[in-house]
């Protein structure tokens, strides 16, 4: 009962400085950024770029220049090294690996003590905050949340710099009342070894009562199911009778959401999307029964947005929260309190909402098919397959696609290598309707399926069940932030996993 006051305290405060950011937006925004500004102004970056001669928005997106992960990579790596003072003004000794999808090796991210408090753990508590004032009668505080932490435990680079999974980072300095209300333990969340953590939870967490979990939905389907295996029983109810709530992100929910209706067939167990990136925590899912997210302004975080159809120029603009449009693709450019300048994350999001201001997830700048000019994007692929599951009695565990490239004799298709958790009726009137569900969303799409013009008909291949955790497992990407790429602009993914299923 004691968390619970504490929540409850913390939760009238919180309440209140959301409905002020959501009531004066632009306000709490530019504060944040002449914050950051004043905190940074004499490191190596403030020096370099005159923070102390900044005085509005408009001068310090002209003078200082975008920046991607190569561009900073220099400077993170000093810091890695043990260099403070660099990019923030306190010492940095966090590092999260963030593999994001679409790369080889890992990004290593910056975190500094304030992001950590006033950031990640803030959207944490936002969470339980938002969710017990809607859910007063909940039960997260007086039982157990499962988390499945990343699949890097902490890892020492020399005596000042640790580096490791963003959720292994956020164990190792979780509130020690937290830790009462939560499950596996520390030790075995933070296994580098997924298999194995798996087994352990298996064995340890069925026996606290568990009324809610986080994390990854593909990882989280994957664990699941080793328990149900694991103990006999036919769904999570008959292992955790209470279950509630299922805190989620890192991928788009809609081609898991009937599977776990399946394994967790409670007409009251709720879904709240959040959307916690290693760079920082930006959005939260305020109204459980729409699926966009709310901006959250006041994390020490600053934000502009690129329109989409500018990356890839020489000098693409950003442009601030009150030029946004509602239903357009932007990149998210983001300013941190732990020393991200003007960073390109590599997500695209589309706003739903202006007042407040909510977004949805749309893709990765890095992710789509553009082979023939047809410029496919996760939002138009996720949203494709629901309505081609829908017309074919169809479940997808897992996807991803690429293009098929013109030869003399044919013209270009996208390959489609799907595992389902349920086959469709029909492998051909999927692919009919997967095709023509393209066409309806993407006009570009649309007019190089004309007359097979430039593509033909999609070329969709069902793979065994356990494909997608084989080729994932050769990779050394189990578990934690890790996800399947979905599109990709070349056939890299296809050809491994194709070569894994044949060799």
């Amino acid at each position: 009962m004691l968390i619970k006051k504490i929540v409850n305290k913390y939760s009238t405060k919180r309440l209140k400085r959301i409905d002020n950011f959501v009531k004066h937006p632009f306000t709490v925004q530019e504060a944040t950024l002449f914050d950051l500004i004043n905190k940074a102004k004499d490191t190596e970056w403030g020096k370099r770029y005159r923070f102390d001669s900044i005085r509005d928005v408009e001068y310090f997106r002209t003078w200082l220049p975008l920046q991607t992960y190569e561009d900073v990579r220099p400077y993170i790596d000093r810091m890695l090294d043990g260099e403070q003072n660099v990019l923030w003004h306190s010492d940095i000794k966090w590092f999260a690996m963030s593999s994001g999808t679409t790369d080889d090796k890992s990004k290593l991210i910056p975190v500094s003590e304030e992001a950590l408090s006033s950031c990640h753990f803030r959207g944490g508590y936002d969470v339980l905050a938002i969710y017990a004032n809607k859910n007063p009668n909940t039960k997260i505080f007086t039982s157990k949340t499962l988390t499945l932490g990343g699949s890097h435990q902490i890892n020492k680079k020399n005596n000042d710099s640790y580096f490791g999974d963003l959720s292994a980072i956020l164990i190792e300095n979780i509130p020690r009342w937290a830790n009462l209300v939560r499950t596996p333990s520390a030790k075995i969340a933070l296994l580098s070894n997924f298999d194995e953590k798996l087994n352990l939870i298996a064995q340890n967490s069925v026996k606290e009562n568990v009324v809610a979990f986080t994390g990854v939905p593909s990882w989280n389907m994957v664990l699941m199911k080793h328990l149900l295996e694991h103990t006999k029983k036919n769904n999570i109810l008959q292992i955790w009778p209470e279950m509630e709530l299922f805190i989620h992100g890192g991928v788009c929910f809609d081609p898991y959401r009937e599977q776990f209706q399946k394994l967790i067939p409670s007409p009251t167990m709720n879904y709240m999307e959040t959307y916690n990136a290693s760079e920082g925590f930006f959005a939260i899912q305020n109204d459980l029964q729409s699926d966009d997210m709310l901006l959250m302004l006041d994390y020490g975080v600053y934000y502009e947005f690129i329109p989409i159809e500018h990356i890839g120029k020489d000098f693409p603009e950003a442009i601030s929260l009150d030029q946004v449009e509602l239903n357009r693709n932007y990149a998210i450019v983001i300013t941190t309190n732990s020393g991200l300048w003007r960073y390109i994350i590599g997500d695209t999001v589309v706003f739903t909402s202006l007042e407040p201001f909510k977004i949805k997830i749309s893709g990765r700048t890095k992710q789509f098919i553009n082979a023939f000019g047809e410029e496919l994007i996760v939002d138009n692929a996720e949203k494709a397959l629901k309505e081609a599951c829908a017309a074919t009695n169809a479940v997808i565990s897992e996807y991803t696609a690429g293009p098929v490239f013109m030869t003399g004799e044919q013209n270009g298709a996208h390959e489609w290598l799907i595992e389902f958790e349920k086959e469709p009726d029909s492998i051909s009137a999927f692919t009919e309707r997967l095709d023509i569900a393209l066409c309806s969303l993407n006009s570009d799409y649309e007019a190089k399926r004309t007359k097979n013009i430039t593509l033909r008909m999609p070329i969709v291949q069902s793979l065994p069940k356990g494909a997608f955790y084989k080729w994932m497992k050769q990779r050394g990407k189990l578990g934690g932030q890790n996800k399947v790429p979905r599109l990709s602009n070349d056939r890299k993914y296809l050809d491994e996993i194709r070569k894994i299923e044949h060799g």
